[in-house]
């Protein structure tokens, strides 16, 4: 009996355990499954709204933002929680961190041991896991609570890896207040980044969570200080740092105080902000050290000009290598509500004045139209109703396209923009971006390359960064994830290169005749511009390295006789490309393979031929440019005297000879009578000659006809009337309307008072040829 009990005995342990071994698997794999239904049911996000913060390219918080709930909580990334960080953090809260699937079994049992026995709770047994689970969902603690919060706990093990877990607990960790996470009481109380801190610093940050209300930073540091120290000795207890280290971590007093967060490039960050409203962390191309330069550099220089009457300024400063915005002034100062100071001016729609010149002669090299060295008229022109008059209302007669450019005369580049077609410029600056020239392609005439359109400081900075770039557009770079694109051709390599030399002459009427103002300035392409009423000062730049561009007016709107772009935004440029690129390499334009040089006739910049005696070197683009040869010069019969010319019609059979003379447009010639400017002038025709030219009739060049004129009724506003006619004409007789006006010589204007309606002008000459005109005036 005794066997045989033993042997049941025996045979009952052997098949429990048996039992015992098939049944965990199949516990372990039920539970396994309730627990995927379970997260299927209840999945647990982890998604936390964070403070915006915008960063510069080094790294700095530049500004931050409050959540929708006001609080101030940055994120902290992976790369940024430094060791000392992560090894007083985990020691303190959760050493077996790495070991545990997210729930720690022996720390459960005894802390629920301890609180069963000791009736109240004195050991808790959360990991960092499962607080994180308890800081993504906040409950009251209860038993019930503590087995949800396991649940979820084991959710974001599935879901998430240790470093993820560690670094979202580390964001949502309390600080007191409405400050949250370690990188948002290190901002907010000691000014540095997370990486900046040192041991007791570290130290302090890791105790505070636990008691945020209680040990309050800044109001409780002595309190703080001996619970820092607590801990910092347990740590050299237990080896975790170097002796050494810990001993100057206790003496390190603690001078935390709750600081405002960061508020640096205000216009700019809020911009980036507002274009990228899902990112918590916004990390800039902005360079720090350029930007808080060039924004004491912008203040300064408001200061000065404050006495005239201006008070804001904006400065954009482009990486050309990259397109990277490393300078963002959007005004001289933020904080000056009075004066607008939270206006941005970089993307305010202003009128540019003479800086879209550049591209305009750009165009007209690409076109074969002109080089450098063609010369031009400047003198006064009538477009179908539009005159455009020189900034300085006088004209040169006969100039340069480079002195065109270089001294930003206007009647030279509308007529060069007649020549083009305003619809090629726009397309144009459609090509780089200009967003107000798109929207109104429809409404541009030739005034827009004097200023007659809108765009911002910001699309003038591309343009010119394009003329640095070999004539190619490249999108602005704000984010150190950008990429540089150069795929848009806007003009020439070639082209951009003419445009640039001439741009970086030195000898030039707008450079500003204080020394002091350009000593050591580096070799620069610039151009300025100053709007109609004085409204908007411009001066853009650009060298291999930086496209700087400044603009100084009012936000207001409001003009000042004495602004003008070379005399208050000129300066202000060079005094930043004179701290930013001193040292700058002066030969950085250096000529494309595209471009070729000729001799050209000094007269007219055409390539010579055999009569031209002054030759210069100019530069022009194979198979594009005009290969016409110079036509300054031509053959005329005269009589023996020189008195009169001869056309094959009205030839004689003897007493005549060829002669050759300047060929001189007739305009040019009206130009230079007008102002008694010397020059040779060809003889009058055969007056006996039957032939009668049309072309000789004489031409009404102020007024345009069938245009309307607006005139205002109580300014008793006149008409003026001038002609050309030709060279043998001595006086015209002026007729409004059939009634004779008055006579006069050909180089005289006059004045009249017209009546409202159509009005009909007539010019006879003295040869007995007329023009009639028609045009309408209306009185407002």
């Amino acid at each position: 009996m005794k066997t045989n009990k033993a042997t049941y005995l025996y045979l009952f342990k052997k098949i429990s355990f048996k039992q015992l071994a098939l049944l965990l698997p199949i516990i372990f794999v039920a539970l396994f499954l309730l627990f995927l239904l379970c997260n299927w049911l209840f999945p647990i996000s982890t998604k936390v709204e964070y403070s915006t913060i915008v960063t510069a390219s080094n790294g700095e918080v530049l500004n931050a933002y409050l959540t929708s709930d006001e609080k101030w909580r940055m994120k902290a990334e992976l790369q940024e929680i430094s060791p000392d960080l992560k090894k007083a953090i985990l020691f303190k809260e959760d050493k077996y961190f790495y070991q545990h699937f997210g729930i720690n079994p022996i720390a459960i049992g005894r802390a629920l041991s301890k609180n069963v026995f000791q009736g109240k709770r004195t050991s808790g047994a959360s990991t960092i896991t499962m607080q994180v689970a308890r800081l993504l969902e906040p409950k009251k603690r209860t038993y019930l609570n503590k087995v949800w919060e396991m649940f979820r706990a084991l959710q974001l093990e599935w879901n998430l890896s240790k470093d993820e877990i560690l670094q979202l607990y580390l964001n949502l960790v309390p600080y007191g207040s409405n400050v949250e996470g370690v990188k948002t009481a290190a901002i907010l109380y000691f000014e540095k980044s997370i990486e900046q801190l040192s041991l007791a610093e570290v130290s302090t940050l890791c105790i505070i969570p636990n008691r945020p209300s209680s040990l309050l930073l800044g109001k409780k540091n002595e309190l703080i200080v001996q619970e820092r120290n607590k801990w910092l000795r347990r740590f050299e207890q237990s080896k975790l740092f170097d002796a050494k280290y810990i001993a100057d971590a206790l003496y390190e007093p603690l001078n935390a105080q709750r600081h405002n967060a960061p508020q640096k490039s205000q216009h700019f960050t809020y911009r980036m902000k507002q274009t990228y409203p899902d990112q918590a962390i916004i990390k800039t191309t902005l360079d720090l050290e350029k930007q808080e330069l060039i924004q004491t550099l912008t203040y300064n220089h408001i200061q000065k000009l404050k006495a005239y009457g201006v008070h804001n300024a904006s400065v954009m400063l482009i990486n050309n290598r990259n397109g990277a915005v490393e300078a963002y002034v959007g005004s001289a100062d933020f904080s000056n509500a009075k004066d607008g100071g939270q206006v941005d001016g970089i993307r305010a729609i202003r009128s540019p004045g003479s800086t879209l010149k550049p591209l305009v002669y750009a165009l007209g090299i690409d076109a074969g139209l002109i080089t450098p060295k063609k010369m031009v008229l400047d003198i006064p022109m009538n477009f179908n109703g539009y005159a455009p008059l020189n900034f300085d209302k006088k004209n040169r007669g006969k100039v340069s396209i480079e002195t065109a450019l270089a001294q930003s005369l206007n009647v030279p580049a509308v007529a060069m923009l007649d020549q083009l077609g305003v619809d090629k410029l726009s397309k144009a600056l459609q090509k780089a971006a200009f967003q107000q020239i798109a929207k109104d392609a429809n409404k541009l005439g030739l005034s827009t390359v004097l200023g007659g359109c809108g765009v911002s400081l910001e699309e003038l900075c591309t343009l010119y960064n394009a003329l640095s770039n070999g004539g190619k557009f490249q999108k602005l770079n704000c984010l150190q994830s950008d990429s540089v694109t150069n795929n848009t051709p806007i003009v020439s390599e070639a082209a951009a290169h003419m445009i640039t030399d001439v741009l970086t002459q030195v000898a030039r009427p707008d450079f500003p005749t204080v020394f002091a103002e350009h000593a050591g300035l580096p070799k620069i392409a610039w151009k300025t511009g100053t709007s109609y009423g004085r409204r908007d000062a411009w001066s853009i730049g650009y060298n291999s390295e930086y496209t700087i561009g400044v603009w100084v007016g009012n936000f207001s709107g409001q003009g000042v006789p004495e602004l003008t772009g070379a005399s208050m935004a000129a300066p202000l440029l060079f005094e930043i490309f004179n701290q930013l690129a001193r040292n700058s390499p002066p030969n950085w334009n250096i000529a494309p393979e595209t471009v070729d040089y000729r001799w050209v006739c000094s007269e007219t910049g055409m390539p010579e031929n055999t009569f031209c005696e002054n030759t210069i070197m100019d530069a022009f683009i194979p198979l594009t440019s005009n290969t016409k040869k110079c036509t300054h010069q031509k053959l005329y019969w005269v009589s023996e005297d020189e008195q009169l010319t001869y056309c094959a019609r009205c030839l004689p059979s003897k007493g005549y000879k060829r002669k050759s003379f300047n060929h001189i447009d007739k305009a040019l010639m009206e130009f230079y009578r007008i102002h008694s400017i010397p020059f040779q002038e060809l003889p009058p025709h055969n007056p006996s000659c039957e032939n009668v030219f049309e072309a000789n009739d004489p031409k009404i060049v102020s007024l345009g006809d069938g245009l309307e004129y607006l005139l205002e009724k109580s300014d008793n506003q006149q008409l003026m009337l001038s002609c050309q006619a030709a060279s043998d004409v001595k006086q015209v007789h002026w007729f409004i309307d059939n009634q004779f006006l008055q006579t006069v010589d050909v180089s005289e204007s006059v004045f009249f008072t017209p009546k409202p309606g159509y009005v009909k002008i007539s010019c006879s000459d003295d040869k007995g040829r007329n023009t009639d005109i028609q045009i309408k005036t209306v009185f407002y």
